[in-house]
């Protein structure tokens, strides 16, 4: 494999209509997780324009209003009535079903050994975790900066310094590597909606950006675009009027922003609108937490952790690691220090991490990781972001 390249991740703001869909499936998990933490859920959302489509199957205790949900979410996204109107879009939901009684759920008192072995993984999926030393978080470089520009983008919108902007809008960043560690900004691109009949140059939109996204984000950063770094704002040409007025959006269709922007695998399963039981949900934050603990341990510079599961059995199937020849033991030793150290069942996983309990925190919890990726959020305090297992690992 060749070891100089450049690679590129993208990010979005979180008023993409994709994110918006995101967002109220998630804000619905975190609404009857906060009233029922037994609650099980799957949730998609879909919109166009002034029609938002709820698709749910629920088996809860809890009582909330779908529609109201939605809209609340609406409401909050940063676009103005005449460019978007959420208070007055129309919502359709469609209740498929409540899941069976026999659907496995976990509750305090079930978290015995014989409670945690009587949950398997409701699906056969694969799941992948990775960390590397790249950034302080452990995630890649070029995802960690794009998710920097995109809140940054954002942040410019609603603060009404730049009024021509709208709150939609895309970044992109290319990172170029030599001896397989990020050396210098090869390029970065942003996408912005422009509101409609706002009259601005192009020339000026440059500059702000520069002065009021790019440089901001930087500021604080290690590397920095240099004099042969390469600036495209809007590439394809001027964006007027965007949202979902533009564009439609639907929940699950970031898979890659949402974990670590194709630097590594991810499981490709939607992580949003998922109750903490859902394994490709549960167990990509398990793999990252696996992971992170590992590079954390200071066992390898990068890792990356395979989890199979199949429907009806708790313990995955397999458990890979590969440490990209970065390892200070060999692979399979670290796959056995994870064995030792992680419990990687279902029903373990939500207990050892409180995925249910996190609902209850005041304003939420689920619905803030619909923007800006699951991975890496230490400003969200994600449980699979601490670093509890990292001394053990290392002393074993």
């Amino acid at each position: 494999m060749n070891n100089d390249y450049i690679f590129i991740s993208e990010s979005v703001t979180a008023a993409h209509p994709d994110k918006l869909c995101d967002r109220i499936s998630d804000e619905i998990v975190d609404r009857l997780l906060a009233q029922d933490p037994a609650s099980r859920v799957a949730a998609e959302t879909a919109m166009f324009g002034g029609v938002v489509f709820l698709a749910t199957r629920i088996a809860t205790a809890a009582r909330i209003d779908l529609a109201e949900t939605a809209r609340r979410v609406l409401a909050r996204a940063g676009y103005q009535k005449e460019d978007y109107d959420g208070e007055a879009a129309t919502i359709l939901t469609s209740n498929l079903g409540t899941l069976p009684e026999s659907y496995p759920t976990v509750r305090a008192a079930r978290l015995d050994e014989a409670g945690l072995a009587a949950v398997p993984a409701g699906n056969q999926v694969t799941v992948f975790g990775f960390a590397t030393r790249q950034t302080p978080t452990l995630m890649p470089l070029p995802i960690a900066l794009a998710h920097d520009l995109a809140r940054a983008l954002e942040g410019a919108a609603r603060t009404g310094d730049f009024p021509y902007l709208m709150p939609d809008g895309k970044s992109q960043v290319a990172v170029a590597y030599r001896d397989r560690m990020p050396r210098r900004i090869h390029s970065l691109s942003l996408v912005l909606c422009r509101r409609p009949g706002a009259e601005v140059r192009e020339g000026k939109i440059r500059d702000d950006l520069i002065q009021g996204v790019i440089e901001p984000v930087f500021a604080a950063r290690e590397l920095h675009p240099d004099d042969a770094t390469r600036l495209f704002f809007n590439p394809e040409g001027p964006f007027v009027g965007g949202g979902p007025q533009v564009h439609c959006g639907l929940t699950g269709r970031k898979t890659a922003i949402d974990s670590y922007g194709e630097f590594a695998r991810h499981g490709g399963a939607a992580l949003s609108g998922k109750d903490p039981l859902r394994i490709d949900r549960v167990g990509a934050y398990a793999a990252r937490y696996v992971a992170k603990n590992v590079v954390a341990a200071k066992i390898a510079e990068s890792c990356e952790v395979q989890l199979s599961y199949t429907a009806g059995e708790a313990e995955p199937l397999s458990i890979q690691v590969d440490c990209f020849n970065t390892g200070r033991i060999p692979d399979t030793a670290v796959e056995g220090r994870i064995r030792r150290h992680f419990d990687l069942r279902p029903a373990a996983i939500v207990r050892d991490l409180g995925l249910q309990e996190i609902a209850g925190r005041e304003g939420g919890f689920y619905r803030h990781l619909a923007a800006y990726g699951h991975m890496g959020r230490e400003d969200l305090q994600a449980p699979w972001e601490r670093l509890d297992r990292a001394e053990a690992l290392s002393t074993d």
